[in-house]
């Protein structure tokens, strides 16, 4: 029997987000990251289910009438109440893994990036939830520390990711190269590691998640982060891992279609001045759209056709995400996809 990591554009039974509460960081900023949720809520209901884990009783019952009110049909929207340390759902979320067709969720410890910020909480909301009854197939936990938004695959067994995050000595010390790709082999049934060892961007927590670099858009074509800017401090690295990029071959040997994704204008923080960490590459894949977020910049209009391109046959759907990079993230991070067959009866519109 081998495992298989789902790829993000398995049919899916919903988005899975976590809302934030009043004490978050969010806190200072609530009313605006919220609308963008809220965009978010209504852009995803129009075409699958949304599963959003929120703090209180006091804010489901708010946000079941803010989403009546925005024509979320019912049956669509799941508000659970299950607290959590932060809204990041790519990192705490569970990760699908079918074995012979069957699936079961892969829940792996969530440290905060490496110890950098508190996640009790947040490491064990998706074990809430399964005992909760939320999940219709198996939990298998995991003391490995892994985040979602570290790993892209193609679905035919091949994973991309970076060595600044899976290597990084804050996340798994005990483990080298090899055996993180034997664990990788082990869990995920993955018969390729296509390492990359150059990118980053300024502000990011996450030690270059691979899905604010490069992704995954069918198993031929990666969308990349492309920096044209000669004089941004980023340009010599994005140029390396554009060269990495271009240098990699499929299983059979054949290149991958690289479509290259515009580089937004700097954005900094409003109160300190530093650096946000502005991505297209952070873009989510629904059941028949593609969410994309923008940043108010002139070259949004250039990443959403960039991204129609990639994805053929699927709505391409703007998310402004000015105020998510505050927080050091942007729209995938957001989110984590349940593919199809993760929700018990009771969770799903079954359509």
């Amino acid at each position: 029997m081998a495992n298989r990591l789902l790829p993000e554009w398995h049919p899916q039974d919903a988005i899975q987000l976590t809302w934030p509460g009043p004490d978050s960081d969010w806190a200072a900023m609530l009313e605006r990251i919220e609308a963008t949720l809220d965009a978010m809520v209504v852009a995803i209901g129009r075409y699958q289910d949304v599963v959003i884990s929120v703090p209180d009783a006091a804010t489901h019952a708010r946000l079941s009438t803010r989403f009546a009110n925005l024509g979320v049909a019912p049956e669509r929207l799941h508000l659970i109440v299950a607290a959590a340390d932060d809204t990041w759902a790519r990192d705490h979320g569970p990760i699908g893994v079918e074995r012979d067709g069957v699936l079961a969720l892969h829940d792996y410890t969530f440290t905060g990036w490496g110890g950098k910020f508190q996640a009790e909480l947040d490491d064990s909301l998706t074990s809430r939830l399964h005992d909760m009854g939320v999940f219709a197939c198996p939990r298998i936990n995991h003391e490995l520390v892994l985040e979602g938004g570290a790993i892209e695959t193609d679905g035919e067994g091949t994973l991309l990711t970076t060595e600044a995050c899976l290597l990084n000595p804050n996340r798994n010390p005990q483990l080298d190269r090899a055996a993180m790709e034997a664990r990788l082999r082990e869990d995920f049934g993955i018969t390729r590691v296509l390492w990359l060892t150059n990118g980053h961007l300024e502000g990011d927590d996450t030690d270059s998640h691979i899905d604010t670099l490069a992704r995954f858009c069918d198993p031929a074509t990666i969308a990349f982060v492309a920096c044209d800017d000669r004089d941004d401090p980023h340009f010599p690295a994005l140029a390396a891992m554009r060269e990495e990029l271009e240098a990699m071959r499929r299983a059979d040997g054949a290149p991958y279609r690289l479509i290259a994704l515009p580089w937004p204008r700097a954005c900094f923080d409003p109160v300190d001045g530093h650096r946000l960490p502005a991505t297209y590459a952070n873009f989510l894949i629904i059941n028949a759209a593609v969410l994309v977020p923008t940043y108010g910049d002139a070259a949004d209009s250039r990443a959403l056709a960039a991204l129609g391109e990639a994805f053929p046959g699927r709505d391409i759907i703007p998310i402004d995400c000015t105020s998510v990079i505050r927080q050091h993230g942007s729209l995938h991070c957001l989110t984590m996809q349940l593919p199809a067959g993760s929700l018990a009866a009771a969770y799903t519109s079954n359509t």
